[in-house]
């Protein structure tokens, strides 16, 4: 990963960790996508930490998308966990060319969780009792 591409990442964590939410572009149809940089047989679904930066995304083949903001409790417990299961990468702060970094999205999950436990986040999960918790869980399923 290049320099501005790992600093683009890490900043989306630190953000969507302080403000605990994450924006997508969705229609009625779902979440906009697009396939892999590197391979065609994978998905890849953007998300960006701010209404703005998936606005500006909006555009071309995907102007029928409207921002949308998802609690980033969901987000890691359903969002990524699905994706993680169907193989599916989580675009982080995507540009306007639709480029950015392509995570698998249980590190994802996983440096997120980091970065709440490092800043002493208080955010409830539904089915974790706590980020520790959440972390020992899918620690254990890799």
């Amino acid at each position: 990963m290049s320099q501005n591409l790992e600093a683009k990442y890490t900043a989306f964590v630190e953000k969507v960790a302080a403000t605990k939410q994450v924006w997508g572009l969705k229609s009625k149809t779902g979440w906009a996508n697009a396939d892999a940089s590197d391979n065609a047989e994978v998905a890849v679904i953007p998300f960006w930490s701010e209404r703005g930066l998936a606005k500006l995304c909006a555009r071309d083949d995907w102007k029928i998308y409207t921002p949308t903001e998802i609690p980033l409790a969901l987000f890691l417990e359903n969002l990524c966990m699905d994706m993680a299961d169907s193989e599916v990468l989580a675009g982080v702060e995507w540009d306007t060319k639709m480029f950015g970094t392509e995570a698998d999205a249980m590190v994802l999950v996983q440096d997120i969780l980091n970065r709440l436990a490092t800043i002493n986040s208080a955010i409830s999960f539904t089915n974790y009792s706590s980020i520790q918790d959440f972390i020992t869980e899918i620690s254990e399923e890799e």
